[in-house]
Parts: C-alpha cells; structure tokens; sequence
C-alpha cells in the first residue's frame, strides 16, 4: 500500500514553522500553502477572515466531509513601547510568559518592515537584581530587547514600531537523528502539512474519494473561531486535526496518532470517535485515546456555532505544548495513515 511520504511532510513542516504567523497576521503563510496546491493543480479559494479552503470532488456529493488544521500560531503584540527603549508585549493565545523568556522573536511593523529582538526578564542581570530569580514572570516585568541602537521611546517610534505589531517568536526547528522534530509551532503546523502531503497524495494517484471533502485551512484557531464557519449544509462529518496533548495523565505519546474523546467542550461525537478508533484496528494503525482537560479545537468552535455534523479531533502527540514541542516522525507518519484510510471509509 502506497502511503503520503513521510519525509516530504517532514519537509513541509521545517518550511510551515519558519514562516511567522501569529493569529492575526497569517497572510504570509497562507499564501505559501496556497502557492503549494496551484503547483499540485488543487484549485483553493480564501473565506473572509483570510483562511484556505480546498475540495475534493467525491461519488457522493449529499453526504460531505470537512478536515481541518491552523497554520495560525501562539504570538504576541506590542502593548506598550517603554521609556527606556525596550516592548511590553500582549500574548496572543494561551501561554504563559515563563515558556517563552530567552526566546528570539521579530517584530514586524505596520509598514512590513522586520526587526529582531530578545524576550528577556527586565530584571535579567544577576549581578544587579538580586531577586532576579524569584521576580514573577508575567507582562510587567518581561519585555523585548530590540537589536537597534535605541535609548528611549523615540528612537523605537523612530522605526516605525508602534502599539498593535506583531512580535513573533523564532521556531528553532530542529530534527534529530534518532527521527524527533522539535520546535515551536508544531500546533498546528504538522498537521498541515499531513494535510498538504495528504491532498498531494491524492491528487496524484487520482483517488475517488468515496465523499466531497473540503479542507479548511484556518488561521484563528489559537483565538477560537479559526473553523467554525464555510461548512456546507451538505457537511456530516467534521474533523480537526491537531496536537495531542502530552502530559501527567495522559495517554498520548509522541509515537502513536491520538484520538480525542473530550476536551474542555465536552465529549466529542461518540460514533465518528469509533469509527476512527475501528479504522485504526483494521489497519495496524498505532493509537491512543485520551482527553485533553484544557484544550478546544476548530471541531468544538464549530460546534458552538450550532452547525449541525458530527465532530471529531485527531492529531500528532507533542509534548510540551504551547511551549518548546516535539514530536516524533512517527507520530506524525500513524496520523497520516489514520488520516489517508479516513477519507476513504464511506459515511453511515
């Protein structure tokens, strides 16, 4: 059996994470997956709020399927240009200020213009704050050192940054020899790029899906309504395909596809969750039920927006989430296998 090809989606990965896209500011990467599928010959169109959307044409067009991911990431934005030269910053989506102190990040202005900076600790110097370790991390006291010579507030203003820029932060993507991706961003970049090889796939071996498939590649899934709109009336299954989340309690790993059955918003949809689970057994596929206490997808967002399908979430485990992740090529390679059977299981 002839799978998507792991390495090319390992590939897409290193390409999708250094790419900034915080929520908010994604046109960048949105237009790369775009330029990738008019390459393939997959015609794509843009929704309102800027996200992708990609079909599939299928036998069965009354009985449709959605699957989505988020190129949209964690960021942040100036909230305050300091008199000492230096930028408080408001975090955009759910992370805490610790896991991103010593981060290299970029700044870049309304304009379009690209500066570098330092998230630090303002009491950074031990040789002069004495508390430097005790003091608390949060937004009054971490700020970005910019790499320019400036000595107030003016001189910032002087570059053109300004109150409401992005500041995003480096992906430092790295993979080992012994097959584990780690970086920032991996939520939810190896996910679209599972998608991205996935479409390619089956463009490619000229695959009749058994159902029309839309795929939605939403940009503000980390701020909570990336996917809940563009489902056609026709839609009765949804799935999100995200992170698994790895932690104390949990099931998921960074080697196996994980399949969610409750998340902050509830249980998901208990006989689309069996289905996955069935096709997973069928196939020797590598899996792991768990539930993700404090955690909400484009599925669940969807769900709040009264659109009448069936919803479920599934994804590569990453540990360390919303911080310095990883996961590990196998995971990802379960979770396209998982994926790739999915799409051609028919709908009962």
């Amino acid at each position: 059996m002839s799978y998507p090809n792991v390495n090319k989606t390992i590939d897409l990965i290193k390409e999708l994470v250094s790419i900034p896209s915080p929520s908010g500011n994604t046109d960048k990467i949105i237009s790369y997956v775009e330029e990738y599928f008019v390459k393939i010959g997959v015609e794509t169109k843009r929704n309102n709020k800027g996200g992708l959307l990609v079909s599939l044409k299928g036998e069965n067009e009354e009985k449709q399927r959605v699957i989505t991911a988020h190129v949209d990431t964690l960021g942040g934005m100036v909230k305050e240009v300091k008199k000492n030269g230096r930028l408080t910053i408001d975090l955009i989506g759910g992370f805490t200020y610790n896991s991103i102190e010593g981060e290299y990040c970029s700044i870049e202005t309304s304009q379009g213009k690209i500066y570098t900076g330092t998230i630090l600790m303002h009491q950074s110097s031990v040789h002069v704050y004495k508390n430097a370790a005790k003091e608390e991390r949060n937004q009054q006291n971490i700020e970005v050192r910019l790499d320019e010579i400036v000595k107030n507030d003016q001189d910032v203003r002087g570059l053109g940054i300004e109150v409401g820029d992005f500041v995003s932060f480096d992906s430092r993507v790295q993979l080992t020899d012994s097959g584990f991706i780690k970086s920032r961003h991996l939520d939810d970049k190896a996910s679209v790029a599972i998608i991205m090889e996935l479409i390619k796939h089956v463009k490619e071996k000229e695959i009749v899906l058994p159902h029309t498939t839309h795929f939605l590649i939403s940009n503000n899934e980390e701020i909570g309504y990336g996917g809940n709109s563009n489902i056609s009336k026709e839609t009765i299954e949804y799935l999100a395909v995200d992170m698994g989340a790895i932690g104390d309690g949990q099931s998921t790993d960074e080697y196996t596809v994980s399949i969610c059955a409750k998340d902050s918003s509830g249980p998901y949809h208990y006989g689309l969750r069996n289905t996955l689970v069935q096709i997973a057994k069928d196939h020797e596929i590598q899996y792991k039920l768990d539930i993700y206490p404090y955690y909400g997808s484009d599925a669940s967002a969807a769900i709040r927006s009264g659109h009448d399908i069936r919803h479920g979430l599934v994804g590569p485990g990453i540990d360390a989430s919303h911080a310095l992740e990883r996961t590990h090529l196998s995971s990802i390679n379960e979770t396209m296998k998982l994926l790739y059977h999915y799409l051609q299981t028919k709908i009962v």
